[in-house]
């Protein structure tokens, strides 16, 4: 019951988060707490009896919630933390400067987010991989670019943090058929 609880408390916060944290400062501390929300979810969803029946479809659906608008926050977070630690003798290559190149990025990152949520809740995990390859080959004129804008290393950082992101979401919604195949 402690996953259930902590998976809707985030899921509401991702949204309050997703929705009004517009300052790097918010946005670091929501990341930070859904983070460490997400993180205590993992380690009760060991200790604890999994919930069932109209209770697992909640947990489901606010997973879900959480996988797509919490991993915007997170990824955001993780961004300006990157950037807040690089030195300033370096105007314009930040890895949130490098969003003018990759437009979109944010809508790419919540689809993604629920592709994955999808394919490995429907327990087809070669999903994932088509997923990946049809965001590489979309983004693929963008990070060919000549000039070093910081495009390649956000394409990187937030596709691992996205994947990531969502396959612990599918995990706190599907911890008992993780952790014991045979249900």
């Amino acid at each position: 019951m402690t996953t259930y609880v902590l998976v809707i408390a985030a899921a509401c916060l991702a949204v309050v988060g997703s929705a009004f944290a517009r300052t790097e400062l918010a946005q670091r501390i929501v990341g930070a707490l859904l983070a460490v929300a997400v993180a205590f979810g993992v380690v009760a969803t060991i200790f604890e009896d999994p919930v069932t029946g109209v209770q697992h479809d909640i947990l489901v659906l606010f997973a879900m919630v959480l996988a797509v608008l919490g991993g915007g926050v997170v990824t955001t977070a993780a961004f300006e933390t990157i950037d807040a630690s690089r030195s300033s003798d370096t105007p314009g290559r930040t890895v949130t400067a490098a969003a003018e190149v990759l437009r979109g990025g944010a809508w790419v990152g919540a689809l993604e987010r629920l592709a994955v949520f999808g394919s490995l809740a429907a327990r087809w995990p070669e999903g994932v991989a088509i997923v990946l390859a049809v965001k590489g080959l979309g983004r693929y004129p963008e990070l060919k670019v000549k000039e070093r804008s910081g495009a390649a290393e956000r394409f990187i950082i937030g596709t691992m943090i996205s994947v990531i992101w969502a396959v612990a979401c599918v995990y706190l919604a599907f911890a008992p058929y993780v952790l014991d195949p045979r249900r």
